[in-house]
């Protein structure tokens, strides 16, 4: 929507649009570094300009209430029974920030509040982060102890907040990436983030003649009812025989392992064939991590795609967490010769992959691959051509 819709809405939920004030936390498309963030990998998402909007304003209750102004759904949480609000069709997220907000001593105050999205819901592109992060900033923003609470809790903190929501009260082991993206994105870079440490680097986008393109399947994915937890369970069964076939290097996190303890592991790994391929796939995509940045920082674009085919086999075959649709949308991507690269994108299960494509030839790669996936699944898809964009913040409307 428009600003002036969007506070037309505010007014026609709400009654007045007087002290409004509008927030903004973008969606993210991980480059490469699948299903590691919470292996202690290192990852490399970047900021769309697809984001959540929120417009808030204090309302002299103890209650926050809620607009969607694309799903059309109205929800509402007590600030002094927070937990009540877990049962929410939609606003668990935003409740789960709020109650991690007041756990970090931030006095909050009852809001109104309007969400619009232009993320696709279920695309794979964050937007529950996106929601996490522009409903920490706005509830923070609106707190009776901003000015002191502000210094304390920055945008890293902000998504550790996010993180700790989905975690403890939507039920999602996530791990930090997605609030981290949202959070910490800045226009025309990607973000090269350990996820141990919290270690950042921002990395210029030098794609030249080229375009990221993404893909949307349209096959939604529910992280809750999906395996991601399972997957996680699985990874950490995998710690623990590292630490048996390798019991001198006792490292807190998989991604610590070297592709060579993969190797040297590789007699003890073998009697569980399953925990295995979930452990090479994760000791692996960090190794290649950290190769696709280099070769976007030297500007190696034919290197950089081969490494994201790689990457997508992996997660495939490895990982098992594509699925038919996004199988069918990498595998119909490489009929057209002029995209460099091509691989799922997000937590699977459904989504979106992300293509590198000659910009003079976006349009005729997303009508020649729309056709062939729908002529294959009987799915419509959709594309956007990537902008990348900043983290939260507030807007000056």
């Amino acid at each position: 929507m428009e600003f002036a819709e969007l506070f037309g809405s505010f007014g026609d939920v709400f009654g007045s649009t007087e002290g409004v004030r509008v927030f903004s936390a973008p969606g993210r498309v991980n480059l490469i570094g699948e299903h590691i963030d919470y292996c202690g990998g290192r990852v490399f998402p970047a900021a769309l300009s697809l984001s959540n909007t929120v417009l808030a304003r204090r309302n002299g209750t103890r209650k926050v209430r809620m607009y969607a102004t694309d799903l059309k759904i109205k929800a509402e949480f007590d600030l002094d029974d927070i937990d009540a609000a877990r049962s929410l069709r939609w606003g668990s997220y935003q409740a789960g920030v709020a109650k991690e907000l007041a756990g970090a001593g931030v006095v909050l105050r009852g809001a109104d509040m309007v969400f619009d999205s232009t993320l696709p819901f279920g695309s794979g592109l964050s937007s529950s982060a996106s929601i996490e992060l522009a409903t920490g900033l706005a509830l923070l923003s609106l707190a009776d102890n901003f000015s002191e609470m502000r210094p304390k809790l920055d945008n890293v903190q902000l998504a550790l907040i996010g993180q700790r929501a989905e975690n403890r009260f939507c039920g999602v082991n996530c791990g930090i990436m997605d609030q981290f993206a949202s959070a910490m994105g800045k226009a025309e870079h990607a973000i090269l983030l350990d996820c141990a440490t919290l270690e950042y680097e921002y990395v210029p986008l030098k794609l030249g003649d080229y375009s990221l393109v993404l893909a949307n399947t349209h096959k939604k994915h529910t992280l809750g009812a999906s395996k991601y937890n399972e997957r996680r369970a699985e990874v950490e069964e995998g710690l623990k025989l590292m630490h048996r076939a390798l019991p001198e290097k006792q490292f807190a996190n998989l991604c610590d392992y070297s592709e060579n303890d993969f190797t040297d592991a590789k007699r003890v790994l073998d009697t569980e064939p399953l925990i295995r391929m979930r452990v090479e796939h994760v000791i692996r995509e960090n190794a290649r991590v950290n190769k696709a940045a280099e070769a976007l920082k030297t500007g190696d674009l034919a290197r950089f795609g081969l490494i994201l085919k790689e990457a997508n086999d992996s997660i495939r075959y490895l990982y098992e967490v594509t699925g038919d649709e996004l199988d069918a949308m990498f595998e119909e991507a490489q009929y057209f010769d002029y995209c460099l690269g091509s691989r799922m994108t997000g937590a699977g299960f459904g989504g979106c992959t992300v293509n590198i494509v000659p910009t003079a030839l976006t349009q005729e790669f997303c009508a020649g691959l729309g056709k062939r996936y729908e002529a294959r699944t009987g799915i419509k898809p959709e594309f956007y051509v990537c902008a990348v964009g900043d983290g939260a913040r507030e807007l000056s409307i």
